[in-house]
């Protein structure tokens, strides 16, 4: 239902000495909305260079966490789905860690947090204020 092989594909360290990672936009990343102002530090990770460049976009630390404004609204869903600071967050694991992506906002928030970052949900906190910034579509976790 989310995109988690597209966003595991997408999301790919460029090669050579550490240079930026390479970040496929989000299909509505244009949207006003997304022009967010993000954390300086993830999980205690200081924000890391991206290519290309952009306000709906940001990754934190070595795995990278990443995060992308800019998809649709979830429609409701059979994947867990819970709530952190009054934040409705759709759960979706991957093979390498967990893609978070918000609910009940449009456009919707995801956050992809690699394994070494486990329990994976205490990232979420951290983006509390970019996912409050975004309209609420009026649905939650049930």
């Amino acid at each position: 239902m989310i995109r988690a092989a597209l966003a595991a594909a997408t999301l790919v360290l460029l090669a050579g000495c550490g240079g930026p990672i390479e970040v496929t936009a989000a299909p509505n990343a244009a949207d006003p909305a997304c022009a967010l102002a993000w954390p300086e530090k993830v999980a205690s990770q200081s924000q890391v260079a991206i290519s290309p460049t952009s306000s709906a976009a940001a990754a934190w630390g070595d795995p990278a966490i990443i995060a992308r404004c800019g998809f649709a609204a979830l429609s409701p869903t059979t994947l867990d789905c819970i709530q952190v600071d009054g934040i409705d967050w759709v759960v979706e694991p991957l093979d390498d860690g967990v893609a978070f992506t918000t609910y009940g906002r449009d456009p919707a928030l995801e956050v992809l947090v690699p394994k070494a970052y486990a329990p994976e949900p205490m990232v979420l906190p951290d983006f509390d204020q970019v996912a409050e910034a975004l309209p609420r579509t009026g649905h939650a976790c049930t």
